[in-house]
């Protein structure tokens, strides 16, 4: 399998090192170049694009440095996000045009600029495909003392109802798209969390099952398998991988 994964740290860096210990090739695109970089240098053969998601002629050269490196693609995770709060966002009275604008553009522009490459170049060979598109439980299960950071859940919120519509209309061409929503995960974009004891406190009640935050290789797991031939009649899934968050 060639998996191509947005982002290089926290989720996308467990996902990339798990997917090439299973024997996958791996191309890693993100922001960061130093980041790309580093996680390549762990997983032989791989290769990246370090580069602006949400930029459309970025994504595009991304996408096909990808296929120029490894001949095809069978697979695409898209990680990469941002939380909005340092550029404004928050609840909605306080929230930021700019923090608003900012997430969206990441989270959203970003995951439908790889999709749509991806789309096209799969529906153009008569290729199966597999998405994974990363949501979030703030999506659809609000935290309104401790995460109210609305653009974000909006954001979330979208790649739901785009990844569904996308796997109704592409299933006739054996292309799935399926969601994860995670919890609270352990990764660069929590360090606010993992440092603040009273909402260390909350999350161990709210994610009874991990008792705290969840490891990144939780969600890699998850996302690998809905990569994956084992989910091969699977599509339109949102798959929560949050410790119990959404049902407590």
């Amino acid at each position: 399998m060639v998996l191509l994964i947005s982002g290089a740290t926290g989720i996308a860096e467990a996902t990339a090192l798990l997917a090439a210990g299973q024997g996958a090739s791996v191309f890693i695109a993100s922001l960061e170049e130093s980041d790309c970089r580093m996680l390549c240098d762990r997983i032989p053969g791989s290769g990246y694009a370090a580069c602006d998601l949400s930029d459309e002629s970025q994504a595009q050269r991304a996408f096909a440095a990808c296929l120029e490196r490894f001949g095809r693609l069978d697979a695409l995770f898209n990680c990469a996000g941002i939380s909005g709060r340092r550029f404004g966002d928050g609840p909605l009275h306080e929230c930021s045009a700019e923090g608003w604008d900012k997430t969206l553009q990441v989270n959203v522009r970003g995951t439908f600029l790889l999709c749509r490459e991806a789309l096209r170049h799969w529906l153009a060979i008569s290729q199966p495909g597999a998405i994974v598109n990363m949501s979030s439980v703030l999506a659809f299960s609000p935290e309104p003392r401790y995460f109210a950071a609305h653009a974000y859940a909006a954001s979330k919120g979208a790649i739901v109802s785009l990844s569904q519509a996308m796997a109704a209309y592409y299933a006739p061409y054996s292309i799935r798209v399926n969601v994860i929503a995670p919890g609270l995960v352990k990764t660069p974009m929590t360090r606010r969390a993992q440092s603040d004891g009273e909402i260390l406190d909350f999350i161990r009640d709210k994610q009874p099952l991990s008792q705290g935050m969840l490891d990144p290789e939780d969600v890699a797991r998850a996302a690998l398998f809905l990569l994956g031939s084992e989910s091969r009649y699977i599509t339109g899934a949102v798959l929560n991988v949050d410790g119990g968050w959404a049902v407590g």
